[in-house]
């Protein structure tokens, strides 16, 4: 009967070592591997949703930059308006009590998508009234800029100025639009 025992305790040991290797070890092994891959694709899961909360603001500045640039090229006339502009701003001259401007039109100038119409001005006045003009240029809704400018005395004793000044009106050219 020893050697019967002693086999049924050799059966009752092999038995779960056996299904241990055979059964629990592979499936263990299978859950881990499972595991790393759930923990690998919540990983990419929390990056792909912070880059699509990311293309919602992309999205939205995008939106707002638009915006912009339309209001922009609202404030740019097209190439027909630039005469009633250039009357506007002799108009101011004269109304801030500076003499009518003489004004030389140069050639229009391509500035990325938008020409620059450059006008050479030449003006003279009380430099209190020539001040008062550049702030109602300044005010103007078009998009102009003054890259030269040159101030001068007046020969005579009331203290006036002669200016001359390069003014840049930018417009939409009609004809590429």
């Amino acid at each position: 009967m020893r050697t019967r025992d002693l086999m049924m305790g050799l059966v009752l040991v092999a038995v779960p070592l056996a299904s241990y290797f055979l059964v629990f070890a592979p499936q263990n092994k299978r859950i881990a591997e499972a595991r790393a891959e759930i923990a690998h694709k919540n990983d990419l899961l929390k990056k792909l949703q912070s880059e699509t909360a990311r293309n919602t603001d992309l999205a939205r500045a995008n939106e707002e930059i638009a915006a912009l640039i339309s209001q922009t090229e609202a404030r740019l006339p097209d190439g027909k308006e630039v005469d009633s502009i250039i009357r506007q701003i002799s108009e101011l001259a004269v109304q801030a009590g500076l003499s009518a401007p003489a004004m030389e039109s140069g050639k229009p100038v391509a500035a990325a998508m938008y020409m620059e119409q450059p006008l050479k001005i030449s003006t003279a006045g009380d430099f209190r009234g020539f001040y008062e003009f550049l702030l109602q240029l300044e005010r103007l809704p078009r998009i102009t800029r003054l890259p030269d400018m040159l101030i001068e005395r007046a020969q005579d004793a009331d203290g006036n100025i002669k200016a001359q000044f390069t003014l840049s009106i930018y417009f939409t050219d009609s004809r590429t639009n």
